[in-house]
């Protein structure tokens, strides 16, 4: 006469037959695992925004989607033509990296760019800091 654990451990599926029964990965993502939303930081504003990455296929549809976040549906500023360095007008879109590294977004493939990217950061535009002191232009 076997013991009630017994019985329940006995009667268990094996992992093996969970592993075959789940599908196949879809994409390259897929196979590293569970990929975290990553923060949206605006900077001078007080709410961070989530961005799921594995939503997205490239840095177009990242930067459609930063727009939409910050400018809702807004005509002012149009879809066509978009990527970072105009998602978001005035502004910069930076990453930390696993390092926390800042650097400027766009300038990694897709692929190893989502493999890295800690937390996504919307920074202002510095407006060229060179100005004439005197010498003969001045």
């Amino acid at each position: 006469m076997k013991r009630r654990w017994e019985e329940t451990s006995a009667a268990a599926p094996s992992s093996e037959r969970f592993l075959a029964l789940s599908p196949p990965p879809t994409n390259f993502l897929s196979t590293t695992g569970v990929i975290p939303s990553v923060t949206v930081i605006f900077e001078g504003r007080s709410i961070c925004h989530s961005v799921r990455l594995d939503r997205h296929s490239s840095y177009e549809s990242l930067a459609a989607t930063l727009r939409r976040l910050f400018f809702g549906a807004d005509e002012t500023y149009p879809n066509a033509g978009l990527d970072l360095s105009n998602a978001v007008p005035g502004h910069m879109v930076a990453y930390e990296d696993m390092e926390d590294d800042l650097l400027l977004a766009g300038d990694l493939s897709w692929k190893d760019f989502v493999r890295v990217v800690k937390r996504i950061r919307i920074i202002p535009a510095r407006p060229g800091r060179r100005k004439h002191s005197g010498g003969i232009l001045g």
